[in-house]
Formats: C-alpha cells, sequence, structure tokens
C-alpha cells in the first residue's frame, strides 16, 4: 500500500486545507493545488491505459516526464560512453510505439553505430515488391500428424501462469484470439485464464509435467489426454531446456502456491512444487522420440515437437540419429537462444550458460539439412526477437515462424523494473498480488497485443518487400550484411553457409566439425561414443 502514500497524503493535505478556510483564507490556493492533484489521482486509479498510473497515482507522471526529455538525457549517455540499460530502448518504443499504434518513425537517421563490429543490414533491392497481405502463416505437422496447424509467423513464446499474473495471461491469450496467433503457456500449465481467453493454445509439458502429473512427480497419461485432447490446444512442446537457465531446474516455494496455480499445475497446496533438471520420462536420445511420439498419439494427432538452448551439439545430433533409427521425428523444434528468459534466472546461467539464438539456429537448421530430415521438421526460433528486422534475420537462417515473449510482455506494459522476482511488479504484470495486477486492465492491454502483431507482420511485409520479396520466407542469408570488421563486411551466406542436404549421410570433407561430431553420436545414449 506504500505506492498510493503520496496519494493519500495530497487527499489528507486537501481536507485539511478546506478545513484551514475556515480560520484564513491563505488556505485557498493549497486548497486549489491539493484538490488539483486529488482530483489527477482519482484518475488515474480508474484510467485503463496507463498501469503505472494505476498502481501509483500522481506519483507516476515522473515516469513520463523523464521519458519526455530522454532524447536530451540518451544524447547525453551517447557523448558520455555510458550505457543507457542492459536493453535497447530504441527495440522497446517500437514495441510500444506499435502496440499502441502512434507514429514510429523518427528523424535523423540511424542510432547505430553502423560501423562497429558486428552491426548488420539487410540488403534492399531496387525493385521493390509492394505485399499487401501481411497474414503470414507456417503449416506444422508432418507425415504422423493428423492436425496440422496453421501458425503465425509471429507467436507468444513460453511464459508460466505464476510467474505472470492471470491479468497479464488474460490480456495475452485474448489479443492472441483476436489476432488469429498462438500463445505458449509455459511449463506451468494450462490455467483458467488461458481458457477464458480461447486463444490458440501450444502446450508446454517441462519435467514437472504440471497438468499431466501423478502424485510423485512423473508424467501421468490419462491427465495429458484431458489437457491435450481440448480443442483450444493446437500443438504440444517438450520443455528440454530453456534459455534463461538451461540445465537447471526450478522450485516454487510452497508459500507462493495459491489455489490457482496448485490448479493450474495440478500440484497440492502446503507443499514445494519442483521441477527437475531433466525428464523422468526419457533417458536417452531413443526413448526421448518414443515419449515424442507416444504424446502425439496420446494428443489425438496434433503436432508435437521439442524446445531446447543448444549446449553439446553432438548431444543434439545424438537426438537426429534416433529420429532416423526409429522413424519418429517430431512436428518441429524451438530453438531457445540463451538471451532470451524474461523470468529471473542466476546471473551465471543467464549470462554465461547455453548457445545463442544465431548460433543455435544456424547449427540446428545445418544438422537437420545434413541428416536429410529438414524437410519433415519446422523450427521456431525465439531469444529477444523484437523487430521485424530481428524475425527477418533468424528467417533467413532457417527458422520458419519467431517467437516472442519480452515483445508481447512489453505490449501489456512492461518497464523492464526488473522487479518479476519480488511478486512487486508496478505494472502488474509479473506478480501475484491482487492489487497490483488490478492496474493491468486486460480488455485495453489484449487490444494492444493484437495490435502490436498486426503492426510487426505489417512492418515485416514491408521489409520482406525492400528486399524484393513477396514472403518473408524467402528471406536468405544473402540478403542479409554485417560489418566483420573495420572498414570490411561479409555477407551473410559466407558468415552462416547452408550445410548441403544428406551431407553428414556420404562421406567426405568434414565442415566445421559437423561429421567429427556426427561420428561420436550414438542414437542409444547421450554419453559420446569411444
Amino acid at each position: 500500500m506504500g505506492r498510493y502514500f503520496i496519494f493519500g497524503a495530497i487527499v489528507v493535505f486537501a481536507a485539511t486545507s478546506g478545513l484551514g478556510l475556515v480560520w484564513s483564507q491563505w488556505f485557498l490556493a493549497p486548497l486549489l493545488v491539493f484538490s488539483a492533484l486529488a482530483v489527477v489521482g482519482i484518475y488515474d486509479v480508474i484510467q485503463p491505459s496507463h498501469s503505472v498510473l494505476r498502481n501509483y497515482p500522481v506519483l507516476g507522471h515522473m515516469r513520463f516526464l523523464f521519458e519526455g526529455i530522454r532524447p536530451e538525457i540518451r544524447q547525453y549517455l551517447i557523448e558520455s560512453d555510458q550505457d543507457e540499460e542492459p536493453f535497447s530502448r530504441d527495440d522497446r518504443s517500437i514495441v510500444y510505439q506499435r502496440a499502441k499504434g502512434v507514429e514510429d518513425k523518427r528523424p535523423f537517421g540511424t542510432r547505430e553505430n553502423v560501423y562497429a563490429p558486428g552491426y548488420a543490414w539487410l540488403t534492399h533491392s531496387i525493385q521493390p515488391v509492394h505485399i499487401t497481405n501481411s497474414d503470414f502463416r507456417v503449416m506444422i505437422g508432418g507425415k504422423d500428424c493428423k492436425q496440422p496447424y496453421s501458425a503465425s509467423l509471429y507467436n507468444i513464446s513460453a511464459m508460466s501462469f505464476g510467474a505472470l499474473s492471470g491479468n497479464a495471461i488474460s490480456a495475452l491469450n485474448k489479443g492472441a484470439k483476436a489476432g488469429g496467433f498462438a500463445h505458449d503457456t509455459g511449463e506451468g500449465g494450462i490455467s483458467r485464464y488461458h481458457r477464458e481467453g480461447g486463444g490458440d493454445i501450444i502446450y508446454e509439458v517441462g519435467s514437472g509435467y504440471y497438468g499431466c502429473r501423478a502424485s510423485d512427480g512423473s508424467f501421468d497419461p490419462d491427465r495429458f489426454i484431458k489437457q491435450a485432447s481440448d480443442p483450444q490446444v493446437k500443438m504440444v512442446e517438450v520443455k528440454i531446456s530453456q534459455g534463461a537457465k538451461p540445465g537447471h531446474g526450478g522450485m516454487l516455494p510452497a508459500s507462493k502456491i495459491s489455489p490457482e496455480i496448485a490448479e493450474a499445475r495440478g500440484v497440492p497446496m502446503g507443499a514445494d512444487c519442483v521441477s527437475p533438471a531433466s525428464h523422468s520420462a526419457f533417458s536417452t536420445p531413443i526413448e526421448m522420440m518414443e515419449f515424442i511420439g507416444r504424446l502425439r498419439d496420446l494428443s489425438g494427432g496434433k503436432p508435437t515437437g521439442f524446445k531446447l538452448c543448444i549446449g553439446h551439439r553432438r548431444e543434439f545430433m545424438c537426438i537426429v540419429k534416433a529420429m532416423l533409427q526409429t522413424g519418429i521425428a517430431p512436428d518441429f523444434i524451438v530453438v531457445d537462444g540463451k538471451e532470451g528468459g524474461t523470468g529471473a534466472a542466476p546471473l551465471e546461467f543467464a549470462n554465461h550458460v547455453g548457445m545463442p539464438l544465431v548460433e543455435g539456429l544456424s547449427f540446428v537448421h545445418n544438422t537437420l539439412r545434413g541428416a536429410g530430415l529438414r524437410d519433415q521438421i519446422k523450427i521456431g526460433a525465439a531469444g529477444k526477437l523484437i523487430t521485424s528486422f530481428d524475425i527477418a534475420r533468424v528467417l533467413s537462417l532457417g527458422a520458419d515462424w519467431v517467437n516472442s515473449a519480452r515483445g508481447f510482455m512489453f505490449a501489456i506494459g512492461c518497464i523492464q523494473a526488473q522487479a518479476c522476482h519480488t511478486n512487486r511488479c508496478p505494472v502488474g504484470v509479473a506478480t501475484q498480488d491482487a492489487l497490483r495486477q488490478r492496474a493491468l486492465v486486460v480488455p485495453d492491454k489484449a487490444e494492444r497485443v493484437a495490435r502490436f502483431h498486426r503492426n510487426t507482420m505489417k512492418a515485416l511485409a514491408e521489409m520482406a518487400g525492400a528486399a524484393g520479396l513477396s514472403d518473408p520466407n524467402d528471406f536468405l542469408p544473402h540478403h542479409f550484411q554485417m560489418r566483420e570488421k573495420q572498414g570490411g563486411m561479409i555477407s551473410g551466406d559466407e558468415a552462416r553457409p547452408y550445410l548441403p542436404i544428406g551431407y553428414l549421410l556420404k562421406d567426405g570433407k568434414d565442415m566445421d566439425g559437423f561429421r567429427a561430431r556426427w561420428k561420436r553420436a550414438d542414437s542409444a545414449s547421450f554419453a559420446p561414443l569411444d
């Protein structure tokens, strides 16, 4: 309640000033000032558009004052060579502007250092194409899939109920429904907020098997059938690892488990909720593929795949060899970059464990090409993908579609207060505090979610058209250039070349260690062959 202290004090001062008029006319000026501020505070509490003001009436206007002078502050920081913050304000501004439907153009050219190593750009055509339909889709489902899903090219990445508030989940799912795209549940299970929204769901099954969990924490096929048979569930995703903390389990203390969280996860009240670091349903690559096939059958033939952040590259090759040996292939693989992760994670893991998205995606794409499986399996990409340029670039590296967590969090009002793990999120996004999450008005934010998606797809259409393409899926590495060092540049197909189809199934010269790792990969075990 401390966030209402200023507002409360203003009301008290206004009332005191009113009483003071009995003794002196000098109280008239403060009465007018504090009454005006009190009216502002009342309006802040009831208005639906600004979560900060609903949680911090009157005081919250200071944020907008600082935003108003941001260009001057930013220029000072640039001139003094200080880093403004850990994530680009320009990218966050793009999200806010597209979500609100306001002008997103800025004068005076690029704000990035085009001469810095790593700077990348799109090569445009002298004959651009005008694309009118920006509802880009990809059909997901292989030969064993009975219910293929036509997915949007841009979807909401995995964020669990519990990590996010019920209002946040509702806004995201209702926005997905309105915009015709999918919402990944995260490993926290399908909550009533997902179901009430009516949007397409990707049901993520993690090592805790929430929603399909037996009393001992193991996988329960009957409970899984009940969850996956819901028509709202369009795909099933087995989470092997996540970009924020690959190889790391988790535990939700009993004190933080509410009746709603217990209902969604299928766990009892009064006991710690443990997510192991690895799955108990399988322990070898072959068993993993058999589990994937089993889930697909139990779901009625819905697209079933897995998500992982690449670690030991040979281990992924073990999985691919198991696909070849068993004849069971996932319908999709989502590659999560280590730079992703919208929730709290140990700093060492967040900074130094796991492979970044560009390298991981390129490796997965090329391994599947080398094994002759790329045409059977769709690839999703996740990991700090916000703008249409981000999407276009990963499509060129082999992705078929993109998931974003951070972008859609910004769309519902996240201001990166980095208080996600404290239950004191100032805008009601990452908290279970009923009063704090009241600040997030679901209808208003759901509309912003749908608008952000729609405007981002329009921007992607413009970018594809600028390159002379009629569809974003036609992006290839050569459409991008990268500054390699001062005074030099390198083409995308030089930096990230595609491996020849079937390359790993034939003898020949090794390329970037692919053959050496392939020879050491074993479909029967994740341990290396001697």
